[in-house]
């Protein structure tokens, strides 16, 4: 039906009910595939016209699959509460058995007998709704609806899987859009609304993710989200920035990657105090998160292999927004600039003291200990405890390089000796093979020039005097206040030393010559004049860095506005050209219908004209001219009449207009001058109204204050006999309870005996059964061997007689 002429042209009135209809018998059928065939033709015939009916079809197909999943998972649990014949019964050793062998329990049977059918048919419904609604312009907003039911439905029912086929589903029809742009109702990403639908689809998309711990992909969510930002032609909202990067830390955070992960809470943060809005408690809680996940990025560890490692953070460095890649020290430097440290609780505080300020490398893990202990309590900071032990180990042994050349290894254990002793979770990673497999880690990624020497039993820091460094703020020696220059630092700084001695020494041996009061005087007015100058200059090139920007937000404000008249244009042609062409269809089809009327009464009258003349007999008449004749002269005469209606009806018509008008104008001149009264004598009713109820009002509560007073007054002489009543009502009940509970321990003693004997009485009765039945299986076996031989002794005898007579006389 769906497939033929006649269906394609029938009015979308008569074909909403039918397709209704056809959804509902395909839920209960749980034909999937045929309500897709339907719901594509029934898209393609109502796009172009109505858009709401193809929404109410696919919202109830929705319904009615989801109304299915409930109904199922409550017969579910009807039949897991029927199942059970005695409640009060243990389990028999039928059920262990059984569910020992089936592995699973009785409510997940039911639940994949009667809820899974139901949830699969679900899952295809969504994906047959997103499939129909694809790439449409006009059906995008009933689009994002679904995709978010869809992710409310992965995560109601912690469909992981289904959940990455639906965000490998929306990403195809996001890459198929340039595909698609030629058609009629084609997605245009360049509108704003379109693109916002989609950004609050993929944050819906993120949210979820994170929600069901899928952090892949979470992250392949963010990295839609970034392409989708960059699309924008204006900025996002911050709260959506702000969801943004909160999704962000806890994805880095997962994956292990400390030094985005504070990068990450450090653009949060900024947006967080940008937006404003959040308490003191909240702003102090967020600027603890930021200095401590700046402080658990490890010294050095920024250094990557450059062939795998400048890609991923180039890639990272873009999602999180930022010019240049971050580095430690940067993020703390952020960090303190936006006085975080004074916001933040007391043992942050402390906790960067002794990281970042105090130099005492015998004294660190000492000093860091009852912090680490405190920090441990607090959920928020414990998590960050395996990251700060990295970043403690990494900060000791950066310390002791810059004291000691070589150092005993027992010595450096003695040192994080005091950490390992703490209770709190993740001390084994303070160990002997625990350290020295970091060492030999940092060594590798050549964050430290170290050597390990075990026959000795001591490290050696080595000092490389023409070691290359590409970044010095991301050295290791660069993040820590050196105490003294390394080889490499004098190597590289020879020359500027030598330069600066020798500067020294040609000062001291001529030293310049004493100006004179005028020349001090006449030099320091040419200072201020050249700094005036130069202040008027940065004020105007201030000024004029402000024109520009104005000038750019009018720019973009027109050109925004220019865009939305064309796009609102665009639409109101849009409509027009859709009624105009519905117009078109009704005008083509009332004419055919009064063409067919018309000829049936042309040749209804040439009939009977052709019979009245036949009947009379005095003149013969050609029937084809006469139906010709008649039928001119009676579309002339209908002409001419419906002519002089419509001439007559006009002219009707402007004439009331005209009263009317007349009427209208009189009404409103006459009631000009009574408005201003009018209101002054609304307004005086008005107060008199307002006064006389706030006196009501006043009046009724102090009387009910008074009754109030008076009852407490009352009631309070009745609080003695309260307290005494009460305490002997528990008295009472409590040696009640007792005697209930002495009587039911003694019940269930009784049972436990009868149950004992039951089962005693049960077992002598199957033993008995079974020597009843083995003396019968003995008798019977008895009988037969006797009857056998009884056989075989009968056939011996005969046999000898056989001989006898067979032998010869």
């Amino acid at each position: 039906m769906f497939s033929s002429k006649k269906f394609r042209s029938t009015p979308l009135a008569s074909l909403e009910p039918i397709m209704l209809r056809f959804i509902e018998l395909c839920v209960e059928m749980r034909k999937g595939r045929t309500a897709k065939e339907g719901l594509m033709q029934y898209k393609n015939i109502a796009q172009n016209s109505n858009v709401q009916s193809i929404e109410t079809v696919i919202n109830r197909f929705i319904q009615l699959a989801d109304a299915k999943v409930q109904e199922a998972q409550e017969k579910a649990d009807k039949a897991i509460a029927l199942d059970v014949d005695d409640l009060e019964a243990s389990e028999t050793p039928e059920s262990i058995l059984l569910g020992a062998v089936s592995g699973d329990q009785t409510k997940d049977r039911t639940d994949r007998a009667l809820v899974t059918p139901w949830l699969k048919f679900l899952w295809e419904s969504y994906r047959t709704a997103l499939e129909t609604l694809k790439n449409n312009a006009r059906l995008e907003t009933i689009y994002q609806q679904v995709a978010q039911q869809a992710f409310k439905f992965c995560l109601k029912h912690q469909r992981k899987v289904e959940f990455r086929r639906l965000c490998e589903t929306l990403r195809l029809h996001l890459s198929n859009v340039a595909k698609y742009a030629h058609q009629t109702h084609s997605i245009n990403l360049g509108d704003p609304e379109t693109l916002q639908h989609h950004l609050d689809t993929r944050f819906a998309q993120l949210n979820t993710s994170v929600e069901l711990e899928l952090w892949q992909e979470a992250f392949r969510s963010v990295e839609d989200v970034h392409n989708l930002l960059t699309m924008a032609k204006k900025a996002p909202r911050p709260a959506m920035m702000a969801n943004y990067y909160e999704k962000l830390t806890r994805i880095f955070l997962m994956s292990g990657n400390a030094l985005y992960h504070a990068a990450a809470w450090g653009r949060y943060y900024a947006v967080i105090t940008a937006m404003g809005g959040k308490s003191q408690e909240e702003l102090r809680r967020l600027a603890g998160q930021v200095l401590v996940s700046a402080l658990a990025v490890p010294v050095g560890s920024q250094t990557q292999d450059p062939e795998d490692g400048k890609v991923k953070n180039s890639r990272l460095t873009v999602l999180l927004g930022l010019p240049k890649a971050p580095t430690r020290r940067a993020l703390l430097e952020d960090a303190l600039s936006r006085n975080v440290l004074k916001l933040c609780p007391e043992s942050i505080r402390e906790l960067y003291n002794t990281l970042e300020v105090t130099f005492d490398p015998l004294s660190l893990c000492s000093s860091i200990a009852p912090i680490f202990t405190t920090l441990a309590s607090d959920a928020s900071y414990a998590q960050y405890l395996p990251l700060l032990q990295r970043a403690l180990l990494s900060r000791l042994l950066s310390q002791l390089s810059q004291v000691y050349s070589s150092l005993n290894i027992a010595q450096l254990l003695e040192l994080v000796a005091p950490l390992k002793d703490t209770a709190i979770e993740g001390s084994n990673a303070f160990g002997d093979e625990q350290v020295e497999a970091y060492i030999m880690g940092c060594a590798r990624r050549r964050e430290l020039h170290i050597r390990v020497n075990h026959a000795a039993g001591n490290i050696t820091f080595a000092d490389d005097a023409f070691a290359a460094i590409e970044d010095p703020s991301s050295s290791s020696m660069a993040n820590i206040g050196a105490i003294q220059p390394s080889t490499s630092d004098l190597v590289r700084t020879r020359l500027s030393a030598l330069a600066t001695c020798l500067h020294n020494s040609i000062v001291t041996l001529y030293p310049l010559a004493q100006l004179t009061e005028e020349q001090q005087q006449e030099r320091f007015a040419a200072l201020v004049e050249a700094a005036k100058a130069e202040r008027k200059a940065l004020q105007l090139r201030r000024s004029i860095v402000a024109r520009r920007r104005e000038l750019l937000s009018e720019l973009s404000v027109r050109k925004e506005r220019e865009e939305a008249s064309r796009r609102a244009e665009f639409n109101r042609r849009e409509k027009e050209e859709a009624s105009r062409r519905q117009a078109e269809e009704a005008r083509r089809r009332d004419v055919e219908r009064a063409k067919n009327e018309i000829e049936k009464i042309r040749t209804e009258e040439a009939r009977k004209l052709a019979q009245s003349l036949k009947e009379k007999g005095s003149l013969k008449v050609d029937i084809t001219e006469m139906e010709n004749l008649s039928t001119d002269n009676i579309m002339r005469l209908q002409v001419e009449q419906l002519e002089k209606e419509k001439r007559e009806l006009a002219e009707k018509t402007r004439i009331v207009s005209k009263r009317i008008d007349h009427i209208e104008r009189a009404y409103r001149k006459e009631e000009r001058p009574l408005l201003a009264k009018d209101y002054e004598q609304q307004q005086a009713e008005d107060k008199t109204a307002h006064e006389a109820a706030q006196k009501t009002r006043i009046e009724s509560a102090r009387l009910s204050h008074q009754q109030d007073l008076e009852t407490k007054k009352r009631l309070s002489r009745m609080l003695d006999f309260y307290y005494t009543h009460r305490e002997v009502l528990i008295s009472k009940r409590s040696e009640e309870f007792a005697k209930r509970k002495e009587a039911a321990q003694r019940k269930i003693e009784e049972e436990k005996t009868k149950r004992r004997k039951a089962i005693l009485k049960e077992r002598e009765e199957e033993r008995r059964r079974l020597e009843e039945e083995e003396r019968v299986r003995r008798e019977q076996e008895e009988e037969e061997r006797r009857l056998e031989e009884g056989r075989s002794s009968a056939f011996r005898v005969f046999f000898f007689h056989m001989q006898i007579s067979n032998c010869p006389l």
